[in-house]
């Protein structure tokens, strides 16, 4: 067997080309295969430098995924379909290389590495630059403070693409500009400096500015600027563009010199020179050589990783972390110059990144999801409950990346709420659930009648502006978001019912309801022959709320709460249900830095409670948050705990707590019973 790494090409453009090449002056890697959206297309690439070889070729994207031959993938299509050939590929067991950026937007980029995460391949983001010897050397001068503490970091990369309103560049639904293009290596180059600096691999700006001007007619960056502001004083000045030639070069100033990098980004194999002027001493000029192309060298990268079993490169090279940072930075930047691409606006955004429709992803490895029943609905709830308080309509990118995340893995219930993101939080459900045109998939949980608006008109009102905002006609699980004991439960009573009649609602409870004024409503609704509580939604955790989150929150912790949940049998929609990160290394004894985790969470019994799931989580190769999930998951009543994952990571992290199952005298015991 040839221990080559064998490729496949995706994409037949010019940078394929130049790849190619690369990889066949390699002595690790050969080119198999070249994937093209016509067999005419895939045929002609690279007749010129191919010859008559054995290189196969292929009229589809798919045709190549499902070659057997091919082992690893270069992706050069234009911008907006990386995300999809990324993801595409993964599932297809290919090791992925693909040309910066690597995808739109931060979103895009998360699914892509989680994808890869999940399948096991190598995945990294084409910077041939950060492959070169020569920014190894880079790193290694800061890193011995060859011009003392660096404080400033200049770098640019701009040209003139003259104004072809046809071409990639001013294309907007093809992700041009120069910001994407080819402002992404100075920013790329800003992060690594500020982390070599640091002692790190790299380091994200902690601020960024930026001004720039977009085309009038393509709606992309010609001309742009940013500033940054790194942690450790470093602040640095970028700049990109496709309608005028800039210097494209690096200055790094430190407290004791500077050091200079002439045309940084495409390396040679011979005499590239970093400048070293000291404070002092003569000007130094430092040769590195490249000992091959740096395409080579990239594909080098790739192949040496693969070889020893590694799903990411190793610094300088972009890792996954490098990757996600980078394009943090670049929406930061395209946001503060007002460009958005039409590929991320949410009429746009039907399809899931992969292009197919939404669905389960089965044998995959994933936990498997668990479900329950709420009275009154006739669909089956998913254990773990999608909280969307987070994203909104101004967010959709994020919003759908974490959604489809979310559902293709198991997930079908949705909890949001009037008063969240100004009514953007229900926009962005609405959306997602029209364009993946999944209403009668999902279990969608709506909350209002928050104080203090908390009445029956307010409730009413209000639902009916959910309704338009989610582009709904129905709520699966109705709940009043705060209760007002100055109104009689019996108006509650009435105006719910009054709601299930008219087929508003197929269920309803009360968020931050006590259990009394839940037995008395019921008693109202059993006396009137109406219906009463399906559900209930107060914060419950492994640590108790030592101080309400917001004014009005009630929590179900307490062994009294406990006992009359495990004797009615009430589902439980549990907020807060990880107590909002105590039991991860956010929070300790010495740790004051979250004013409201310290108020809310902290106490001697709760920093017990963590410490023996610290030890459970040990034994069950888990993490303590985990332990944390599966508390509430494993409670000798119905229990649906809400998550509110910010990434996909953390939305992985939740679905583990799934695959553990506690004892009661393991439950006990974690709650200092025992």
């Amino acid at each position: 067997m040839d221990t080559k790494l064998q490729w496949g090409l995706i994409g037949t453009g010019g940078i394929a080309k130049t790849f190619a090449k690369g990889v066949l002056a390699s002595q690790k890697n050969q080119l198999v295969a070249v994937g093209s959206r016509s067999m005419e297309k895939a045929v002609e690439f690279g007749k010129d430098f191919l010859g008559e070889t054995s290189v196969r070729r292929h009229g589809s994207y798919e045709a190549l995924l499902a070659d057997p031959q091919v082992q690893a993938v270069y992706i050069s299509t234009p911008h907006p379909m990386h995300g999809q050939w990324a993801v595409l590929a993964a599932r297809a067991g290919k090791h992925i290389l693909c040309e910066k950026p690597l995808t739109l937007n931060y979103a895009e980029t998360m699914q892509v590495v989680e994808a890869a995460r999940r399948h096991g391949v190598f995945l990294m983001e084409a910077f041939m630059y950060r492959c070169h010897p020569l920014i190894q050397k880079l790193v290694d001068l800061i890193r011995e403070k060859a011009i003392g503490e660096v404080r400033m970091i200049e770098a640019s990369f701009g040209f003139c693409a003259g104004e072809n309103l046809e071409g990639r560049l001013f294309k907007n639904d093809l992700g041009g500009g120069g910001i994407l293009d080819v402002g992404c290596y100075p920013m790329s180059m800003a992060r690594l400096v500020a982390g070599a600096a640091a002692g790190q691999d790299f380091l994200d700006p902690t601020e960024v500015k930026g001004c720039g001007v977009l085309h009038a007619k393509a709606g992309v960056d010609e001309t742009s600027y940013a500033v940054l502001k790194f942690a450790n004083g470093i602040v640095a000045s970028l700049g990109t563009a496709v309608r005028c030639n800039m210097p494209n070069d690096v200055v790094v100033l430190g407290t004791t010199g500077k050091l200079t990098l002439p045309w940084a980004w495409i390396p040679k194999e011979k005499d590239n020179k970093i400048i070293l002027e000291q404070q002092g001493k003569e000007r130094r000029e430092i040769l590195v050589d490249g000992i091959a192309n740096v395409y080579t060298l990239e594909a080098d990268v790739v192949a040496d990783a693969v070889a020893a079993g590694r799903l990411e490169a190793s610094s300088p090279a972009m890792s996954w972390k490098d990757t996600l940072g980078n394009m943090a930075a670049l929406d930061k930047w395209r946001a503060t110059i007002g460009l958005v691409y039409n590929a991320e606006k949410p009429e746009k955004m039907r399809l899931p990144i992969h292009g197919g429709p939404l669905r389960v992803q089965s044998g995959t490895g994933l936990p498997e999801m668990e479900y329950g029943q709420i009275a009154g609905v006739d669909k089956r709830v998913s254990r773990l409950v999608f909280g969307v308080d987070k994203v909104t309509i101004n967010t959709f990118p994020m919003a759908a990346a974490m959604m489809d995340d979310y559902f293709e893995r198991g997930g079908n219930a949705f909890d949001t709420a009037h008063i969240y993101g100004g009514g953007g939080c229900e926009r962005a459900l609405g959306q997602w659930v029209k364009n993946r045109r999944i209403r009668e998939k999902v279990v969608v949980l709506g909350k209002g009648a928050h104080t203090p608006n908390c009445n029956p008109e307010a409730l009413t009102r209000q639902m009916m502006e959910s309704f338009e905002r989610l582009e709904m006609d129905y709520l699966d699980i109705y709940m009043m978001h705060r209760d007002n004991p100055d109104v009689p439960v019996g108006d509650f009573v009435d105006v719910l019912n009054m709601h299930l009649r008219k087929k508003h609602i197929r269920a309803f409870g009360g968020s931050n309801w006590s259990p009394a004024r839940i037995d008395a409503f019921n008693r109202y609704a059993a006396k009137k022959g109406l219906r009463g509580f399906a559900a209930v939604s107060n914060n419950f955790s492994l640590a108790e709320m030592m101080d309400p989150v917001w004014a009005g929150c009630i929590a179900a912790s307490d062994a009294k709460a406990r006992a009359w949940f495990t004797k009615t049998q009430m589902p439980l929609m549990a907020w807060s249900s990880q107590a909002r990160g105590f039991f991860t290394d956010r929070s300790s004894p010495t740790n004051k830095s979250d004013a409201e985790l310290v108020r809310c969470w902290y106490s001697k019994e709760n920093f017990a409670r963590k410490k023996r799931a610290v030890k459970l989580a040990q034994e069950k190769g888990v993490s303590p948050i985990v332990i944390a999930l599966a508390y509430v998951l494993c409670q000798p009543f119905p229990t649906f705990p809400l998550i509110g994952p910010w990434n996909v990571s953390e939305t992985a992290s939740s679905f583990e707590a799934l695959k553990v199952k506690l004892t009661p005298e393991e439950i006990q015991w974690l709650n200092l019973e025992k």
